[in-house]
């Protein structure tokens, strides 16, 4: 069989250490980006990314995005390629986080993405950010899901009428408060994933 130029990228990047994001809508659909691997990092898949969006397709163009763990920068740099006007990236990994400068200066889109290295618990507790979307896929085994949604319910960071996404391992347990803090608006299951898209009560 005749190997594809995209086969073949994607055995050198694997080979290398490295792996493959495809922007799938908007301004910059179909590039392309290595990112390096990462203890926990777990892109988002295509046809997740395709259902958020398509979900959040009236609230992503001029919002302000919020990725707490923005890992590859799957979620982030798709919602700056479909209009987002500020994106924040952030990432507690230095090299996750030089990574994901490299892409927004390859994009030139510095005046849109914002990337950041630190805890997601301390931009949470930034009441100077009013986040109209908020993206929560930290690393599953890092413990982080119940205090990120417990100050997200507090809602320091959110404008008002925030949608907030959940990925979370599936059947997982969410805190007891979850249904006091939230209004599940969508969600859905696919393979060992659950997702659901949120607003604050």
């Amino acid at each position: 069989m005749r190997k594809t130029k995209s086969s073949t990228a994607q055995r050198k990047a694997a080979a290398s250490g490295r792996q493959r994001l495809r922007i799938i809508g908007g301004q910059w659909r179909g590039r392309r980006f290595e990112f390096p691997e990462a203890e926990g990092l777990r892109p988002t898949g295509d046809r997740i990314r395709e259902t958020l969006f398509n979900w959040l397709q009236v609230q992503v163009p001029g919002a302000t995005v919020l990725d707490l763990y923005a890992g590859s920068g799957a979620l982030g740099l798709e919602a700056a390629s479909r209009g987002a006007a500020r994106v924040i990236l952030n990432d507690a990994s230095a090299k996750v986080t030089r990574h994901l400068s490299d892409i927004s200066r390859t994009l030139d889109a510095q005046d849109r993405i914002e990337v950041c290295t630190g805890s997601a618990l301390a931009l949470l507790n930034n009441d100077a950010i009013r986040a109209d979307v908020v993206f929560v896929d930290p690393p599953f085994a890092a413990g982080l899901f119940d205090e990120t949604l417990q100050l997200l319910g507090q809602g320091a960071c959110l404008a008002e009428g925030a949608r907030i996404y959940l990925e979370c391992p599936k059947g997982m347990a969410l805190p007891a408060a979850f249904g006091t803090w939230f209004e599940v608006l969508r969600e859905k299951s696919t393979g060992q994933v659950d997702y659901r898209l949120l607003s604050r009560r």
